[in-house]
């Protein structure tokens, strides 16, 4: 199970609001119940007994589970065995070690944001149960003693738009998706335009968010616009025709011009 298509917007969900389960999962492309960070160690517990009961397509649903390296990992496999969500978001993935207590039942989104993960993404991304990379900007810079993902102006800090390349690069050298990391900024709606923008047309498959407000913006982002489309629809026409490289509207047109054109189109189809 290493292949991933869910959509480019993936809205998580505290798994202890269930509640709100079914809402995020029509809002959006795919939903991420969160036994992690959203939800506090008191009431993780209860968290798992929700997503043990969840009634939702398991098709859209990812379940991430705490960190390998915590004492709730072993709770929420436990939990997770009782489910049929089998699409999981391992949080701050260091190393393939953690991978090891999962089977083949199992698809799993690497969410490298340390920078042990951020050192190891080669090997975990080459992981044969890994379909897909994600990284996350704050618990990097955390995790390095910094204090802020970002500059005054808004902008990722070096560090950030190292690491966002490396998760991109790797996936990508290994045949796995990309996802691209959330937008803490929730009243910055420009600032996720031009990130999920900057997402698609870099290569990454999809973007997580953490607000349903978020999920139009991003889907708006991977979609290309009406004069892209019919560019591409049209290179690909005349590529039939052609041998080798071409001219097409006064630029040259070879494979990977081509292979651009395809990737507008499977948007868009």
């Amino acid at each position: 199970m290493t292949s991933f298509d869910l959509g480019p917007a993936l809205l998580f969900c505290p798994a202890d609001r269930p509640e709100r389960f079914r809402t995020a999962l029509e809002r959006a492309d795919a939903v991420i119940l969160d036994l992690e960070d959203a939800v506090l160690p008191e009431a993780k517990a209860s968290a798992r007994v929700n997503l043990i009961h969840a009634d939702i397509d398991p098709e859209r649903v990812i379940v991430r589970v705490n960190p390998p390296s915590t004492g709730h990992f072993a709770a929420d496999l436990e939990a997770l065995e009782q489910t049929p969500f089998r699409t999981v978001m391992v949080a701050k993935t260091e190393s393939t070690e953690g991978l090891a207590a999962f089977d083949d039942g199992f698809s799993l989104i690497a969410l490298c944001e340390t920078a042990p993960g951020i050192h190891a993404a080669p090997e975990i991304a080459a992981h044969p149960l890994v379909a897909a990379m994600m990284w996350g900007a704050e618990d990097l810079v955390a995790s390095l003693g910094g204090t802020s993902s970002r500059t005054p102006g808004g902008a990722y800090r070096e560090i950030a738009r190292y690491s966002r390349s490396r998760v991109l690069l790797e996936a990508g050298a290994h045949g796995k998706a990309a996802i691209d990391a959330v937008h803490i900024d929730l009243d910055d709606v420009q600032g996720l335009e031009e990130e999920a923008t900057d997402a698609a047309a870099s290569g990454f498959r999809a973007t997580a968010c953490i607000h349903p407000n978020q999920v139009a913006v991003i889907r708006a982002a991977y979609l290309p616009d009406e004069a892209t489309v019919v560019w591409a629809r049209a290179v690909l026409a005349a590529a039939e025709q052609e041998r080798g490289v071409f001219r097409f509207e006064g630029r040259m047109v070879d494979e990977p011009v081509l292979r651009h054109a395809r990737s507008v189109v499977a948007r868009v189809s």
